[in-house]
């Protein structure tokens, strides 16, 4: 959650630590050991700037990669909540010059990439989750009623910053939607997978479906809502492709609906380009 809402505030021009700390709401130690690690993972560097005593935090062709996801956590966000720091927003596309709103396509057919026209099927690098079983709770400091700078998808970040809920999702997008089916697929304790489905139905992202009357047992199917995160979770599925990889090629292959496999492409809805971090601005 935090090394999330750390690289949003990044990509939103919140640079030095001072600055993070006043707009996440994370601790000293919080953000010092997140920093860290992005640092580590080659995601921020740390350069010294105008002011030699207040170093700033850069991100990196990586974390640049993660435009894409932003711009579709940013649709989402505005698509499911009203905040008026976030309906504010006009985004431009230089290139064009015009107003626009991202949209992902198939760069084949140029469609919309949406979860009820994608299948699946094992790629190269695909192989079993070899964690082990963890049993911690979700940590009890959340960003809601946080002043969290501008924190434009802060909804999104609250509810994916926990692994569990994020794996639950991307499952339902294979077709899981059993208890059983989840727990034979995760490495994850009985009592967290039941309070994450629990989470995932509170928040509208999951229903509850009953398919065993004898023995009352529900199936949880996506939502309206839940569907239209497949955009997001589809853009960090690509940037994982090409920063993550084993060397061995792809874990998962998405085939769209036209039978070519899904590149998606997000797009300026007005010139139909691709778009790139330095070519888009916004104003309020």
């Amino acid at each position: 959650m935090w090394s999330n809402l750390i690289l949003q505030e990044i990509f939103w021009g919140i640079n030095s630590f001072g600055e993070m700390l006043d707009a996440t709401g994370a601790s000293r130690g919080i953000l010092t050991n997140r920093l860290d690690w992005l640092q580590q993972i080659g995601c921020l560097k740390k350069v010294v700037g105008a002011d030699a005593r207040k170093p700033i935090y850069r991100m990196t062709k990586k974390s640049i990669d993660l435009y894409n996801q932003a711009l579709m956590a940013l649709v989402w966000e505005r698509q499911y909540y009203s905040e008026p720091e976030l309906d504010s927003i006009e985004l431009k596309h230089t290139l064009c010059g015009h107003a626009f709103w991202p949209e992902m396509v198939c760069s084949h057919c140029n469609q919309q990439a949406q979860w009820q026209d994608v299948t699946f099927k094992p790629g190269p690098g695909a192989g079993r989750d070899e964690r082990e079983i963890k049993t911690r709770r979700r940590a009890s400091k959340t960003l809601q009623g946080d002043n969290n700078g501008k924190a434009l998808y802060r909804n999104l970040t609250e509810l994916l910053g926990d692994r569990w809920t994020s794996n639950l999702i991307a499952l339902a997008y294979h077709g899981f939607v059993r208890y059983e089916e989840f727990h034979k697929e995760l490495p994850v304790a009985t009592n967290i997978l039941a309070d994450r489905l629990k989470l995932l139905v509170d928040h509208g992202i999951f229903y509850k479906k009953p398919y065993r009357p004898s023995v009352l047992r529900y199936e949880y199917h996506l939502t309206p809502k839940g569907a239209d995160l497949f955009p997001y979770f589809m853009s960090m599925l690509q940037w994982g492709d090409r920063w993550c990889g084993n060397g061995e090629g792809p874990p998962i292959i998405a085939i769209h609906g036209c039978g070519h496999e899904l590149n998606a492409v997000v797009r300026c809805d007005h010139c139909e380009q691709a778009l790139k971090a330095n070519e888009v601005t916004y104003e309020r």
